[in-house]
C-alpha cells in the first residue's frame, strides 16, 4: 500500500477501468465492510477488475467486488463476491441516479483508500471506450515509452 500525496493511503487502484472506459467524474463514497472485510482489505486482498456500482431500491451498491476471505480466522468468514451496500449522501445519491439512467453511464470504482481510519471507494463515472480508442490509448502508451526511452538516452 502506497500512500497517496494527500494524505490517503491508497489499498488498490483499478487500472483496467481507465483502459476501458472514459471516466468524466469521481466520487467518494464508504462502504459497509464485517470485520473479516476489513482486515482482509487492510492487507490488501481485493480485487476491483469486474466491479461496477449499480442502484437496487434507491441504495447504491458494489456489485462484482472479490475481497478474498481473510487468512487467520477458523469460523465466520465473509463470502467474496457479496453485494457490498456504499454510502453517499441522498442528494449526490439522486444525482448519480438520474445520470446513470439519462445517459447511459456507468459507475465504476477507480481505487479503494484509507482515510483517516476509513475504508473509502473512488467511483468514476464512466462510458465505455471503443475499439479503436483502446488502440490509440495502446499507440499513445507505446510512442510516450519511447519518447521516455529516447530522454533517458541523451542525458
Amino acid at each position: 500500500m502506497a500512500k497517496d500525496n494527500e494524505g490517503y493511503k491508497v489499498i488498490t487502484q483499478n487500472r483496467k477501468a481507465w483502459f476501458n472506459f472514459f471516466i468524466e467524474e469521481s466520487y467518494e463514497a464508504g462502504i459497509v465492510l464485517v470485520g473479516t472485510e476489513v482486515k482482509s482489505l487492510r492487507n490488501g486482498k481485493i480485487n476491483l477488475s469486474d466491479a461496477y456500482a449499480d442502484f437496487k431500491k434507491g441504495e447504491l451498491w458494489l456489485i462484482n467486488c472479490h475481497i478474498s476471505p481473510y487468512t487467520h480466522t477458523f469460523y465466520d468468514n465473509h463470502d467474496p463476491l457479496r453485494r457490498r451496500k456504499l454510502l453517499m449522501k441522498k442528494r449526490e445519491l439522486r444525482k448519480l441516479e438520474g445520470k446513470l439512467i439519462e445517459r447511459g453511464y456507468t459507475l465504476v470504482p477507480t481505487r479503494v483508500y484509507l482515510k483517516r481510519g476509513l475504508i473509502k471507494v473512488e467511483l468514476g463515472l464512466a462510458k465505455g471506450k471503443k475499439m479503436h480508442d483502446k488502440r490509440d490509448a495502446i499507440k499513445k502508451r507505446d510512442t510516450d515509452r519511447d519518447i521516455r526511452a529516447d530522454m533517458k538516452g541523451r542525458f
